[in-house]
């Protein structure tokens, strides 16, 4: 029993000392590091009133731009939409009209050479 005692006050020996100095070193982490944590802060603050102005003045414009732009994608997607599931299909009876017609249009007599 008086062994593990020894143990445990050696442990604490050891111990105490090397908490204390990771102690001791975060405070001076952060004694080095807090005039860029309050740079920050200030910089956080500008650049927060800034961006709100901008954000104010310039959403409008992106939220007209925005439904424009769905709008076009809207559109674009229904043309999409017919071409692939209207014109496709019926692209082969489109290419036999086509050779119909130019071979109508080749035995037919010009108009400009009587």
């Amino acid at each position: 029993m008086e062994i593990l005692v020894l143990l445990f006050v050696m442990g604490a020996l050891v111990m105490v000392p090397l908490l204390l100095l990771g102690a001791f070193l975060k405070v001076v982490a952060a004694v080095i590091f807090l005039p860029f944590k309050i740079i920050a802060v200030l910089f956080k603050g500008i650049f927060g009133i800034i961006g709100a102005f901008f954000g104010l003045v310039l959403g409008g414009l992106g939220a007209i731009l925005g439904l424009v732009f769905g709008g076009l994608g809207l559109v674009l997607g229904l043309v999409i939409t017919v071409g692939v599931f209207v014109i496709l299909p019926l692209a082969p009876l489109l290419l036999l009209g086509l050779v119909v017609w130019v071979a109508l249009k080749a035995a037919a007599p010009a108009a400009g050479a009587a």
